[in-house]
C-alpha cells in the first residue's frame, strides 16, 4: 500500500520544528532529509526513523519499511511536535556521528 499525500503533508507540517526538512518520493512512498541526512521516510502512512544510538531511549517499536529491509524505528506519536523534532534531530546527530567516524562526510542534497 503507497502511503497518502495527505498524510505526507501532515507529517512535513509535524516537522516544521526541524530545520532543512525535504521530502522526496519514492516508489509510492516518500524519503526524509534533514539538511540533506536521509534520516527516514513515510512507508504505508507510518513515519519510521533509521535506528541509532541517540534514538534509542525513546523505546520506539522496530518495524520494516518493506519486505526485506532493515528494521527501522516506528514513531508512533507523531502529534506531539516537539517530541517528533527531538526524535528526528537526534537521529540526524548519530546518523552525521556514524558518517563521520568512518570517514565519509554526507553531502548536502540539493
Amino acid at each position: 500500500m503507497a502511503s497518502t499525500k495527505a498524510y505526507r503533508d501532515f507529517i512535513l507540517g509535524q516537522l516544521s520544528e526541524v530545520p532543512d526538512i525535504t521530502c522526496r518520493p519514492m516508489m509510492g512512498e516518500f524519503l526524509l532529509y534533514s539538511n540533506g541526512v536521509l534520516f527516514g521516510g513515510i512507508y504505508d502512512d507510518r513515519l519510521l526513523v533509521k535506528i541509532v544510538p541517540e534514538n534509542e531511549h525513546y523505546e520506539m517499536t522496530e518495524d520494516i519499511p518493506y519486505d526485506g529491509a532493515k528494521s527501522m524505528y516506528f514513531v508512533e506519536d507523531v502529534d506531539n511536535k516537539e517530541k517528533l523534532a527531538e526524535i528526528v534531530k537526534n537521529t540526524v546527530k548519530g546518523l552525521e556521528t556514524r558518517a563521520n567516524a568512518k570517514g565519509r562526510m554526507t553531502p548536502p542534497l540539493r
